[in-house]
């Protein structure tokens, strides 16, 4: 196994000693990040999407119940599991952090034997949890989120920019007389066709918290938490082109030279009377007229103006 196959792990104190003493425990056989205070804990976790944390609850600024709560409320890092190493040692502490989220607790002064036995079978049920969801997320053709994990991170970016008072943006893709080119070239053809197509749509995003993924048939679509509505159009013009780039012939269909794609797409700052489902609505409604006005083009709408 290579250093880049071994699993992370995040260790979280605010005693070097503890760090250190963890870390030498463990180095051989992970890959070992270390944190002193919970803001660094936040934002590593963020950066390196570690497989377990252990993590310190007694710590200055941000203690480790609250590092966890945030951890779970970020769909970036809800999955890591996380094992409270802690002095507090009352069935009282230890019910409040399982009933938090995490995964074990064990107390100080900790006993070497007990740690790696417990992180080796965290370990081993983080990676099949992460088997099992990635089997359970992912189009088998293209390899790329499926729908269900599309509207599963499309209620949490919702719910997260009702309650930051963020954009959120949404573009629909098809590609242009699909159906023409499965009558004419065969579906094995249009199966490389949205290969290819997902390839490059996954390639060209360029943060972690984007997300495109097979909406059905030959629709794609892109879920950008965040993004303004200038940065959106540019995204997806910059996808679209990167499509037309592939330049694969259209099995000599009269209407295009190479498969091409239509954007539609909507940004709002949604508010908590919103019904989430308008969002979508309006990135299709601005699909159909993307190709009702010539296809191979982007149409967004911007709350009420369109782009």
């Amino acid at each position: 196994m290579t250093k880049s196959d071994t699993q992370k792990i995040l260790v979280v104190d605010d005693a070097a000693i503890n760090r250190q003493v963890l870390a030498e425990l463990l180095k051989a056989d992970h890959t070992v990040i270390l944190a002193k205070n919970g803001e660094q804990a936040l934002a590593l976790a963020a950066q390196h999407q570690p497989d377990l944390m252990l993590l310190d609850v007694v710590m200055p600024e941000i203690n480790g119940y609250d590092v966890l709560r945030q951890l779970k409320s970020d769909p970036r890092t809800a999955a890591i599991a996380v094992i409270f190493i802690t002095g507090l040692d009352t069935p009282e502490d230890e019910e409040h952090g399982l009933m938090l989220g995490a995964s074990d607790y064990i107390t100080k002064p900790f006993n070497l034997a007990v740690v790696r036995a417990r992180v080796r079978c965290h370990l081993q049920l983080a990676r099949q949890r992460r088997m099992l969801e990635t089997l359970a997320n992912i189009d088998g053709l293209t390899e790329i989120a499926n729908r269900r994990h599309f509207d599963d991170r499309y209620a949490t970016e919702w719910a997260r920019a009702v309650r930051d008072g963020h954009s959120l943006s949404v573009a629909i893709l098809d590609i242009d007389f699909f159906k023409d080119y499965n009558d004419r070239a065969g579906h094995a053809m249009g199966d490389r066709v949205l290969q290819a197509v997902a390839s490059v749509l996954a390639g060209g995003l360029q943060r972690s918290t984007d997300l495109v993924a097979r909406y059905g048939g030959e629709e794609f679509v892109l879920l950008m938490p965040g993004t303004d509505a200038k940065g959106a159009v540019q995204l997806t013009n910059h996808l679209r082109e990167a499509v037309n780039k592939l330049a694969m012939p259209h099995s000599d269909a009269a209407d295009t030279a190479h498969v091409a794609v239509s954007i539609g797409g909507a940004t709002l700052q949604p508010d908590s009377g919103e019904p989430a489902a308008d969002l979508l609505k309006a990135a299709d409604d601005h699909l159909y007229r993307a190709k009702r006005e010539g296809r191979n083009q982007v149409v967004w709408r911007a709350n009420s103006v369109t782009v």
